[in-house]
């Protein structure tokens, strides 16, 4: 996605909007609603609805009611109520769009202590809230220190400062449980404001950050991916994939999300497919499955006596023996089921232009003639 303020420059280089995530019409934020209603009108007598969706530092999006009835639309920088002073985000969604939203997030649009919207914010308010946006790298790198010092085992990833400066929110990642009491002290300390610590997942921080996943996308979570579900080493299992660590997993080192995405349907083809530890009795021995392809529908199988040969059997085919072995029935052998899938390969071309050479319009090249030499008769030196 892109605004017009992202647009190529003159030189022919990316000019950018340089809003570091915070786009002025909100055509590149992370996480974006489009409003389909923008282009319709209300019915006569309805007032249109009251609450909005304001989205702060990454993906954070919040409800807030707008009770003096401003006149807001998309990209709006607002000044919203916060437990204590005031908070600066922008709007990213208006009218009716935000009850559904709200109705997906669990929250109640008849709910009385929705937060409300001040003001659309001043110059002045802007001014602040770029001033600690500034400051965050810095104020990150020297928190990273502070718990380094105290042998802390936390990560700290983000920092997000309050729209009037007077609080900063500390998100972390850690395996168990820590005590921060000290690092709060010390931070409160050497900058100056109110710390708040908030602990979040490995999948959050993932979103949070962004970052462009093995398939060249940027990554689920940090662009349209808002319910994180769990995924299991099943998943992988179920779609017939390696299980090694380094191409399951994503960036936030857990197992990627995408593998939820065709699982549904892996499993409703497995539905009719023979169970992977099947066993077929045949006269010539016990046969054992080794490998199954579920879009082809095939399935490999080798003896227990010489588990190299495979033989190539298709799904009615199993399915055929396996009923029979329930009857106590037993085939002669599983070559006479493989041969019948062997399938001569025709040649249908040779190159891109049939049966012809591409050089067939090429001049051959003309061989040159060697001269020989004559050879001295020697019956003409002995009659001289």
């Amino acid at each position: 996605m892109a605004c017009s303020s992202c647009s190529t420059g003159k030189d022919g280089q990316p000019r950018g909007c340089k809003n570091n995530g915070t786009c002025g019409t909100d055509g590149c934020n992370k996480l974006t609603v489009f409003d389909w209603l923008s282009n319709m009108s209300l019915p006569n007598g309805q007032k249109p609805f009251d609450c909005v969706e304001v989205r702060f530092k990454n993906s954070r999006k919040e409800f807030y009611r707008n009770a003096d009835n401003l006149p807001l639309s998309i990209g709006d920088v607002v000044a919203t109520q916060a437990k204590s002073g005031h908070d600066v985000g922008m709007v990213t969604l208006t009218g009716e769009l935000v009850r559904i939203q709200m109705k997906r997030k669990k929250v109640a649009a008849d709910d009385k202590t929705l937060p409300k919207v001040y003001r659309k914010a001043t110059q002045r308010d802007i001014d602040i809230w770029q001033k600690c946006r500034d400051r965050e790298e810095e104020i990150k790198k020297r928190s990273r220190e502070i718990a380094i010092s105290l042998r802390l085992e936390m990560k700290l990833s983000d920092v997000e400062f309050q729209g009037d400066g007077s609080k900063a929110t500390f998100y972390y990642t850690a395996e168990d449980r820590v005590d921060f009491r000290q690092l709060i002290k010390d931070m409160a300390k050497a900058f100056g404001i109110r710390i708040e610590m908030r602990q979040i997942g490995y999948r959050q921080e993932a979103q949070r950050l962004g970052g462009v996943g093995s398939c060249g996308r940027e990554l689920c979570c940090s662009t349209w991916l808002t319910d994180f579900r769990s995924v299991s080493t099943a998943s992988a299992r179920y779609q017939q994939l390696a299980l090694n660590p380094q191409k399951l997993a994503g960036q936030c080192g857990k197992l990627k999300c995408c593998l939820n995405y065709e699982l549904d349907m892996y499993l409703e083809a497995l539905k009719n497919f023979p169970p992977q530890d099947s066993k077929l009795l045949t006269k010539k021995g016990i046969a054992f499955c080794q490998k199954a392809d579920i879009f082809k529908e095939t399935l490999w199988f080798s003896y227990k006596d010489d588990p190299a040969t495979w033989h190539t059997l298709s799904k009615d085919q199993v399915l055929e023996i396996l009923e029979l072995n329930k009857k106590n029935e037993k085939v002669d052998s599983l070559e006479d089921y493989a041969q019948d899938n062997i399938d001569e390969e025709k040649a249908t071309f040779e190159n891109v232009v049939g049966q012809d050479s591409l050089t067939r319009f090429d001049r051959p090249k003309k061989r040159r003639k060697k001269k020989r030499r004559k050879k001295p008769n020697p019956k003409a030196s002995s009659n001289a």
